[in-house]
Parts: structure tokens; C-alpha cells; sequence
């Protein structure tokens, strides 16, 4: 039962965190599911490259190739698609941050035992 309250709360804020992270520097796929995953909260790589897409398809990030820096190899070679915020990604994590402290809270002061207000 716990791990659905675990896995709403994952589907509700990742979308955030991800925006969250771009806000810091733009990052390639791998860069982001490492820092999600470490802390729980998604599952695998698998599950963030959808979340990427329906973020590109609401214009909040935008994917670019770069080649990557530590790279020995000829010009031409490899390169990496990193994903960074757009004007409109800045403006979303912006309401959210604004809305985020006051609500987790008004949840912490509802849930937790002998707190009153």
C-alpha cells in the first residue's frame, strides 16, 4: 500500500524535478536518470525519456546535440542529446517553486501527530 502512495507522489513531483535539474544546466539523458534514480525517484532510464518527450511536446525543454567534451575521438564523432529549459520551462518551475513550500506545509502540518496550527 505504501509503495502506491510512494509511486503517486514519484508521478507527481519527477515532472518537477526534471525541470529542476535543467534549471541548474543542461543535461543528456543519462546525466538525468542517474541523478533521478539515485534518489528514487524514477524507476529506470526507461521511464524517463517519455517524460522527456510530453516535456518537449509542452515546449518546457528543448533537446540539442553536442559533442561530448571529454571526448578524444576526430571531429564528426559521437555526439550526445542534451536537454535544456526554455523560457517557458523557467516560467513553469517558477509557479511551481512559488506554490511548492506553502503546500508541503499545510500537508506536514495536517499529517503530522500533535501539530496544530
Amino acid at each position: 500500500m505504501l509503495d502506491d502512495v510512494t509511486t503517486q507522489l514519484r508521478r507527481g513531483v519527477v515532472e518537477f524535478c526534471v525541470l529542476g535539474l535543467l534549471a541548474r544546466s543542461p543535461m543528456y539523458g543519462w546525466q538525468l536518470a542517474a541523478a533521478l534514480t539515485e534518489r528514487d525517484l524514477i524507476a529506470s532510464i526507461g521511464t524517463l525519456y517519455p517524460l522527456l518527450g510530453r516535456l518537449r511536446d509542452r515546449e518546457l525543454i528543448v533537446a540539442f546535440e553536442q559533442r561530448n567534451e571529454g571526448q578524444q575521438s576526430a571531429p564528426g564523432g559521437p555526439t550526445r542529446k542534451y536537454y535544456r529549459l526554455t523560457p517557458l520551462g523557467e516560467e513553469h518551475l517558477a509557479r511551481f517553486r512559488a506554490q511548492w513550500r506553502p503546500f508541503t506545509q499545510s500537508v506536514s502540518e495536517i499529517i503530522e501527530e500533535g501539530k496544530t496550527r
